[in-house]
């Protein structure tokens, strides 16, 4: 979902109004960034095209920005430690779970649209019509998208997406790994895909001023990072109690999920 553990509004305050040339300017770089910066992010014993797609050698995988990622992995810790866990913990004391799980399920309703386009984008229009009669039959008979009635009454399931794997899809690499601030686990290539992920809310082209956009995608994005983290409140416990490095298994684990991703996205 969506979008992660520390999903604040860091990313997100690019797209709103009178800062389209900004936004421009910032996926042009870190697109150039993704393709001169390849070499990076090749594992130091690169398989053949087209295997070990799903189960890449993580260890292998270079971390030139290490010194700036470890200080946002340390910052991001602290941030969840004493303000995202604890708003969280006392969210999770007031709401029931079953409620929370269905206010998850409205944040997806509501982020339908990058997986709407990004499904055309890849070429897969069933997928793509499925994620617009998703959102129109569970925003009205399941209750403005609490209710995920489209796959229990319908069969249609969620086809989860995003444009770092539109950009997979058409030759541009990982580039090198990236700890984003707020954000946590990224890569040069999925950032940018975040940027334009993030320019396809309406709501950024549709009010009146520059600041209401930015309060409300603001607001929103805490209020899904909150409920998002009252549902996995043992998220870092279980990682750090087995691991020796927490910030090299964090990185593993984003590598080798984002690789999936990858290997499922073409096997459409």
């Amino acid at each position: 979902m969506a979008s992660g553990l520390f999903a604040f509004a860091a990313v997100r305050m690019l797209v709103v109004r009178g800062n389209k040339i900004v936004k421009s300017a910032l996926v042009a770089l870190l697109l150039s960034a993704a393709i001169c910066t390849s070499a990076f992010a090749a594992p130091a014993n690169q398989a053949p095209p087209g295997e070990n797609l799903a189960e890449p050698t993580s260890e292998a995988y270079t971390d030139p920005l290490a010194p700036f990622n470890e200080k946002m992995f340390w910052f991001n810790l602290r941030l969840d430690q004493y303000i995202l866990r604890p708003v969280a913990t006392g969210y999770a004391d007031v709401l029931p779970e079953p409620v929370r799980r269905h206010i998850d399920t409205f944040w997806d309703n509501v982020n339908f649209i990058p997986r709407f386009a990004n499904n055309l984008f890849q070429l897969k229009p069933v997928y793509a019509a499925g994620e617009a009669g998703r959102f129109l039959i569970n925003t009205t008979l399941g209750g403005a998208g609490f209710f995920d009635v489209a796959n229990s009454w319908f069969g249609l399931k969620q086809h989860d997406t995003d444009f770092g794997l539109t950009l997979y899809k058409y030759g541009a690499p990982m580039g090198p790994y990236l700890v984003l601030p707020f954000f946590g686990p990224s890569s040069i290539r999925d950032t940018a895909g975040r940027v334009v992920d993030g320019s396809m809310n309406p709501i950024s082209y549709t009010m009146p001023t520059w600041w209401m956009p930015l309060a409300i995608e603001s607001g929103s994005e805490v209020a899904e990072a909150v409920n998002f983290r009252s549902l996995n409140l043992q998220l870092f416990e279980d990682v750090d109690r087995y691991s020796i490095d927490l910030y090299g298994a964090v990185q593993d684990g984003y590598i080798e999920r984002r690789h999936h991703s990858e290997a499922e996205s073409a096997t459409f």
